[in-house]
């Protein structure tokens, strides 16, 4: 069935290009569905960007497109690499003109489940949150109507806009699209899926399993922030890695000073592909953030109530990163 839509489809966006007149197309209403396994519960997507598979696809040919940036050098996958989990593996990202940004890139996997987005919680929704590279100066330096003026001229983008869209404008169609797109990145397909959720016990060897029960337990409360299936629950939290506030995190968006140098909870899903970790990226490895976290932070202002000195042992220490490490997608657990 997958194959015959692509199949009309493709069929479509030839007999489009091929015409010197735009032709009527009828949007393409085929329903997309992520693969999201059940316990991970519903992702909440808007009324009026429903997800369907032209939908998506024309948000994949857009992440993928340098045109979106002033100077045509960069492009979404610049900083969210597929290969690397949807992240860059940098501590910061290059713009345009070389310039880099202020926060490390996250992975995107599993992004069209958060209530609110970047590190501050400034966007409200993935459609919001698209503009924000577009148009920050460090990143694509553009603007949203100079984007859509530069891809009217291009009958391929034409044809899969008025597939997935209809007559939208193209400011709107843009930034729907990248939405779409995003929602369709899930992950759960990971060796701690199959031995939690799946029951499959050899999934997980001896010293990983220890690694869990740790993570679960009440000595060192990490799910308490990082809570399965998602391994976050979207909160705000200055966890004591800084004695100074360089970035004022979500105190930036609320003004209140109980929440300067606090930053959403991060997944820890794909944590050992998505280095360096914070986010200003100054932890380089996991064993470097499970150090800091062990000697219980710096006593910053804001630091959480959680975060005190978990006194881990170096076989522990060990067990919890080995744990960590089988929350790879397989795709990338090689």
């Amino acid at each position: 069935m997958i194959i015959r839509r692509y199949f009309i489809l493709f069929l479509t966006i030839l007999l489009y290009s091929a015409c010197k007149k735009d032709l009527p197309v009828v949007a393409d209403s085929s329903a997309y569905y992520p693969n999201i396994p059940s316990y991970a519960g519903q992702m909440s997507i808007p009324d009026d960007n429903k997800l369907t598979e032209a939908r998506v696809r024309l948000g994949e040919y857009l992440f993928f497109d340098t045109r979106l940036s002033r100077d045509l050098s960069i492009s979404c996958a610049s900083c969210h690499d597929p290969a690397k989990a949807f992240s860059n593996q940098k501590r910061f990202s290059s713009g345009v003109e070389g310039k880099n940004g202020k926060r490390n890139a996250p992975t995107l996997f599993n992004t069209g489940f958060a209530p609110d987005l970047l590190w501050d919680g400034g966007s409200f929704s993935l459609e919001a949150q698209a503009l924000v590279p577009i148009e920050n100066h460090r990143e694509m330096d553009f603007r949203l109507s100079e984007i859509a003026a530069r891809l009217s001229s291009d009958r391929h983008f034409k044809a899969l806009a008025r597939m997935a869209y209809g007559n939208e404008r193209y400011e709107s169609v843009i930034l729907k699209a990248l939405a779409s797109y995003e929602r369709s990145l899930v992950s759960f397909d990971t060796r701690f899926d199959d031995y939690y959720y799946k029951g499959k016990k050899s999934a997980l060897n001896a010293e990983e399993k220890a690694g869990l029960k740790l993570f679960l337990s009440e000595k060192t409360k990490c799910a308490s922030c990082h809570t399965p299936p998602l391994f976050t629950n979207y909160s705000y939290q200055d966890n004591g890695f800084f004695d100074t506030y360089k970035d004022s995190g979500r105190g930036r968006i609320t003004l209140l000073p109980e929440d300067l140098g606090r930053f959403k909870v991060p997944t820890l899903r794909n944590v050992a592909l998505t280095f360096p970790y914070m986010h200003d990226g100054s932890a380089a490895t996991l064993e470097e953030v499970i150090s800091s976290y062990n000697i219980g932070g710096k006593a910053s202002i804001n630091q959480s109530a959680l975060i005190r000195p978990l006194k881990l042992s170096a076989v522990e220490q060990k067990a919890l990163i080995s744990f960590l490490k089988t929350l790879s997608d397989k795709r990338y657990d090689k």
